[in-house]
């Protein structure tokens, strides 16, 4: 077993990250780098908790204002597009024989677990990875903010966001100032008081109280979470001054 930096890690991945060239849906290519780079830091004997969004189906708050359904709905329907992505990696990764159980906020006992706390960090544990989906389970709420609630709930050592061509937290947008710096590292305060669109506030703020730094990466860099876990610094690292 290697010597890493963290032992139990929260790794959020974006739905968009799923897309690869196509407009809608899942391209099987990411989905198979990501379960190999999941596995790359599972064998390693490194505990990973995994939260993936829904947006390259549904985005709750964009999609249901198209349609004209009330913001409640589309965050539901958003979450559900979250419980088809956590199958699909789920099957990805039992593909290349890394056990692995999906949690789901909002029960369906026919497709995947309810999330359970203590089961899941039973599942950590034995070396399972555990796949949160549905979010919290609540409307208003996104994934990022799920992300740093079942971290502080299973108690991660670190929570791991993963970008798609975005490798660390900017002091403006990249895609449209080209001056923007990259910043290695920065505090939750300046996160939030800066109002920082990297995640939302709320989830950092959470991670702040219970202690929990926050690396900002590129996912598309393959071999960035072995990276993180020798010590290495890798995109952007959130903590306390």
């Amino acid at each position: 077993m290697a010597d890493n930096k963290y032992k139990r890690v929260l790794l959020k991945i974006s739905g968009e990250a799923l897309l690869g060239d196509q407009q809608f849906g899942i391209d099987p290519k990411p989905v198979e780098m990501i379960a190999d780079e999941i596995r790359s830091i599972y064998e390693r004997g490194v505990e990973i908790a995994v939260v993936v969004g829904g947006g390259n189906i549904f985005r709750g708050m964009k999609n249901s204002a198209r349609l004209g359904m009330d913001q409640a709905s589309g965050d539901y329907v958003g979450m559900l597009a979250t419980v088809m992505n956590a199958v699909v990696l789920q099957c990805a990764l039992k593909k290349i024989e890394v056990e692995c159980r999906v949690q789901t906020a909002i029960a369906m006992n026919q497709i995947a677990e309810p999330y359970v706390r203590h089961r899941a960090i039973r599942h950590l544990e034995k070396g399972r990875v555990v796949i949160f989906a549905a979010g919290t389970g609540n409307p208003f709420f996104t994934t990022d903010t799920a992300s740093a609630l079942r971290a502080s709930e299973i108690g991660a050592d670190v929570m791991l966001m993963a970008k798609n061509g975005v490798d660390g937290v900017y002091t403006d947008d990249p895609k449209t100032n080209p001056k923007a710096i990259k910043l290695d590292k920065i505090s939750y305060s300046d996160i939030i008081q800066k109002d920082l669109k990297v995640m939302d506030t709320s989830a950092c703020a959470l991670c702040k109280q219970n202690g929990i730094p926050i690396i900002v990466f590129d996912f598309k860099a393959q071999g960035s979470l072995v990276k993180i876990m020798n010590g290495a610094s890798v995109g952007t690292y959130i903590g306390n001054n």
